[in-house]
């Protein structure tokens, strides 16, 4: 974590890239300013990295970064959920919570159903797991993980942060029902809105999405990077 009076962003290697740096606005800390995020330059240089990749920012988000010289590399969706009609969720696809113990299937998993650029290594997922102040990691599958979401809370702020399933068990109700189980879980906390993002090409994803109830916003996410001097 850096922080700088109440500006705070979370920070690491980006995929396990020591030569490239993750970082990424604390969704309850005030929007990052130029000078934070120089600030943050400056000591990811410090600690050897050559390069900084953002999370997925909005406009008002990317506002001190851009000022700081970084430049929009990845355009996303972004969609919202009121979470006020929830659909059912699919019968037939066995959840529970994920462990410890679960980590190197669940890579297997995101591995195989992201493009290599959005692959999460362990310190990706571990991240993921952590950005939000509660969060909820939920695996779909009987013996073999099949699929598996991470959804995070914020107070009454609700973000689907990952979800993956295997190519090979597309189709059959997996990703669905990994994506209720999390808003059904956000509702019960009385969380009244569901954010999630996803590539501009995920049609598939866009389709799930919008079939469960989320609304694609005007106003899309930009990864940003920049290289360190």
């Amino acid at each position: 974590m850096i922080s700088w009076g109440p500006e705070r962003a979370r920070a690491g290697p980006w995929r396990g890239n020591r030569d490239v740096a993750y970082l990424a606005p604390v969704p309850d800390a005030p929007v990052p300013s130029a000078a934070f995020v120089q600030r943050c330059l400056d000591q990811l240089a410090r600690s050897g990295y050559h390069r900084v990749v953002t999370g997925a920012l909005s406009p008002a988000e990317s506002g001190g970064f851009l000022a700081a010289g970084f430049e929009i590399s990845e355009r996303l969706h972004l969609l919202a959920h009121d979470l006020r009609h929830l659909p059912d969720i699919p019968p037939g696809v066995p959840m529970r919570r994920a462990g410890q113990g679960d980590e190197e299937a669940v890579l297997t998993v995101d591995n195989r159903a992201f493009p290599s650029f959005w692959r999460l290594d362990r310190a990706g997922l571990a991240d993921a797991i952590h950005a939000t102040p509660q969060a909820r990691w939920r695996v779909a599958g009987d013996r073999a993980v099949i699929g598996y979401a991470i959804t995070g809370r914020a107070g009454r702020r609700g973000y689907l942060q990952r979800l993956a399933v295997d190519p090979d068990r597309a189709g059959y109700g997996v990703g669905a029902a990994l994506v209720l189980d999390g808003l059904r879980w956000l509702k019960r906390w009385r969380v009244d809105r569901a954010v999630v993002n996803t590539q501009l090409d995920n049609e598939r994803a866009l389709r799930l999405y919008e079939r469960l109830g989320f609304r694609r916003q005007p106003l899309g996410l930009s990864v940003l990077s920049a290289g360190i001097p």
